[in-house]
């Protein structure tokens, strides 16, 4: 049972919901990445969700695609990431998972990242273009080690292809609130409650929901259907807004602390 297991038995057993931020690692630096991770924690995130940069992302907005290529220019790459990740680890104790495309996995090996990755102290992967079908000596190399792959469950996904991923995702499952990118949305998709309420009737295990929740509102309104929410974009944008300011760190960790009401 890794961290991210322990976090959502410990939130079930407080009646609390999981809030989950995103940030992409070396935005605008690795320095203030490591400064907001231990920020973060301290404002209340149960989970870390750090964005591995890369050129061709498939699922990031144009928030999150600006600051990877930002992060791409600093130098940024997998392995100064888990290093860093190794650093925050002597402090942080809330679950880290990191969402990477599969290029990057692949260029450094699948066991190698995955040792690497352990060795490092992160808690689960999760990664877009790795479908579960062709993920499996990886999930299974992954499990072996207690690495959780975490797997997205997507509005157009079957009740069968739902029933399936179920049996092979660890940590949490990722719920995709619409079709398309990330980015903030106005308003949650029309559909979210009915798709939730099949999802958690076809399985046990947590489901967390993201992709274009921007807001406090939206946040409450997701906890009340799901296990839990993830917010990214708002959050690299505040970041945007904020960088080149002494007090970046603590004006994100207050902007992060009100979306989790």
């Amino acid at each position: 049972m890794n961290r991210i297991d322990k976090k959502f038995i410990q939130l079930k057993k407080q009646n609390k919901k999981a809030f989950i931020a995103f940030v992409t690692a070396g935005y605008p630096d690795l320095s203030a990445t490591a400064k907001l991770v231990i920020e973060l924690e301290k404002r209340g995130v149960d989970i870390i969700e750090l964005g591995v940069p890369f050129s061709e992302p498939l699922a990031d907005g144009p928030v999150i695609q600006e600051a990877s290529g930002y992060a791409l220019k600093k130098g940024t790459n997998i392995l100064k990431i888990l290093d860093l990740v190794k650093r925050l680890r002597r402090s942080v104790k809330l679950p880290i998972c990191l969402m990477t495309y599969y290029n990057p996995v692949f260029r450094l090996g699948e066991k190698r990242f995955v040792d690497k990755a352990v060795a490092c102290g992160v808690d689960g992967v999760i990664i877009p273009d790795l479908p579960y079908e062709e993920a499996r000596e990886f999930t299974h190399y992954a499990n072996q080690k207690g690495l959780a792959n975490i797997c997205f469950v997507a509005p157009t996904s079957s009740i069968a292809r739902i029933k399936a991923i179920s049996k092979v995702a660890r940590g949490f499952i990722y719920y995709v609130s619409l079709t398309g990118v990330t980015g903030g949305r106005k308003s949650l998709a029309g559909d979210l409650k009915r798709r939730l309420s099949i999802m958690k009737r076809l399985t046990t295990k947590p489901v967390c929901v993201g992709f274009g929740i921007s807001s406090a509102a939206q946040v409450k309104e997701v906890h009340k259907i799901s296990d839990g929410v993830i917010v990214g974009s708002a959050i690299v944008a505040k970041i945007k807004e904020n960088i080149g300011k002494p007090d970046l760190v603590p004006l994100v960790g207050k902007f992060v602390e009100r979306l989790n009401v």
